[in-house]
């Protein structure tokens, strides 16, 4: 497949009934806010659901974000060496402009995380 570039127009989701407007500083606004998963200072599980929500808010690409998220937030704790046993909990609808939302979302992937390698450990391969 050719390279996928970040979308030249609005975006929707849900049938049509949200809008992702674009500007001149979406891609941008994107970018460095998708940065703030790669900061060390910041939990692992907070920059997995921020990789998330960053894709989920900015719709970077005119379909298949929410498959996106989902691998970007997967690819955050990848690069720290940590693979989920389990994602069906974190597949549900998310909205990116709720703080609570967010904190809920990182809460529920510090669980996962704790809970996949109580899981390795109690039973190894």
């Amino acid at each position: 497949m050719p390279e996928v570039l970040f979308r030249r127009g609005d975006a929707f989701a849900k049938g049509g009934r949200e809008r992702y407007a674009l500007t001149a500083h979406t891609q941008c606004d994107f970018e460095q806010c998708l940065r703030g998963s790669a900061d060390p200072r910041v939990p692992l599980a907070s920059r997995a659901a921020r990789a998330y929500l960053d894709v989920a808010f900015f719709h970077p690409f005119p379909d298949d974000n929410a498959r996106l998220a989902m691998l970007a937030l997967a690819y955050v704790l990848e690069l720290e060496g940590v693979r989920l046993d389990q994602v069906g909990p974190l597949q549900t609808t998310r909205y990116a402009d709720d703080d609570a939302g967010a904190a809920d979302l990182a809460a529920l992937v510090f669980v996962l995380i704790r809970l996949t390698h109580q899981r390795a450990t109690r039973f190894p391969h």
